[in-house]
C-alpha cells in the first residue's frame, strides 16, 4: 500500500519560500493572495481547498498564520491538519514569533516586505500608484501618507533563498519616497522548514481528522511560543 502524500496550501509570498525546501512527492497549492482583503473569502476557499483533496493525501500543511482569524473553523472529517502557531506570515519569515516580537520592540511601525510581498504589490508605493491613477498625485500621496502615518521603518526580510538585489533597490525607493527608515533584516526558514520535515514541536498545532481550528489552539494554554 502506497504512503499517503502531503499537501501545502500557501498563499503566494509563503509559497515562493516553500519551493526552495519542498520534499520530493509534496504538492503545493497556492491560493489569490487577494483573498487576505476579506478574511471570511479566505476561510471559504481554505474550506474549499481543504474539502477538494483527494483520499491519496493523509496530511494537509497550510502555510499560513491566522491571518484575521481567517483559519477558525477549518475542519478535515479525512485529513490531519498542521498549522505554525503565528499571528501571520511575518512570523514565517522571521523564523520564531520571538524575532518578530523583537523586531517590532526595536520599531513598533515597521512595515515588513519580502520578495512575495513585492511582487504581489502589497507596499505603499503600489497603493500610491493605484490611487494616482484615479485621484491624480496629490490626493493620492496624501490618502498613502494618512495610511502609513504610523509606520517609521521598512524593513526587508532576506530569506537568503533568493537573489535579493533587485528587490533590496525596489525596497529602498519606497523607503526613501515615503521617508521612511530602510533597513535588511534577516529572515529564517527555520518554522517553514520543521512544517514540512514533521518536526512539529509546540510551534505548530496539530488537529486531528474531525477536529475544528479553535483560538485556543493559538491563545489557550497550548499557544503561541
Amino acid at each position: 500500500m502506497a504512503a499517503l502524500r502531503t499537501k501545502i496550501i500557501a498563499c503566494p509570498t509563503v509559497g515562493e519560500e516553500l519551493r526552495s525546501l519542498l520534499p520530493d512527492g509534496f504538492v503545493l497549492e497556492m491560493l489569490a493572495y487577494g483573498l487576505h482583503n476579506v478574511p471570511e473569502n479566505l476561510h471559504a476557499q481554505l474550506q474549499a481547498s481543504i474539502d477538494a483533496t483527494g483520499p491519496e493525501f493523509g496530511t494537509i500543511l497550510l502555510g499560513y498564520g491566522l491571518c484575521a482569524n481567517a483559519i477558525l473553523g477549518l475542519n478535515s472529517r479525512r485529513f490531519r491538519l498542521v498549522i505554525p502557531r503565528a499571528d501571520d506570515c511575518i512570523t514565517l519569515f522571521l523564523g520564531s514569533r520571538r524575532e518578530y516580537l523583537r523586531q517590532l520592540s526595536l520599531a513598533p511601525g515597521t512595515f515588513f516586505l519580502t520578495k512575495g510581498w513585492i511582487e504581489c504589490g502589497e507596499d505603499p508605493y503600489t497603493e500610491y500608484c493605484a490611487l494616482r491613477t484615479r485621484y491624480g498625485h496629490e490626493k493620492a500621496h496624501k490618502i498613502t501618507r494618512r495610511y502609513i502615518q504610523n509606520y517609521t521603518r521598512l524593513a526587508l526580510i532576506d530569506s537568503g533563498s533568493y537573489e535579493s538585489e533587485a528587490y533590496r533597490k525596489y525596497a529602498r525607493m519606497v523607503a526613501d519616497y515615503f521617508d521612511l527608515t530602510f533597513e535588511e533584516i534577516p529572515g529564517s526558514n527555520e518554522l517553514l522548514g520543521k512544517l514540512l520535515s514533521g518536526e512539529w514541536d509546540k510551534g505548530f498545532a496539530v488537529i486531528p481528522p474531525g477536529q475544528v481550528v479553535a483560538r485556543d489552539l493559538f491563545y489557550g494554554p497550548e499557544g503561541m511560543p
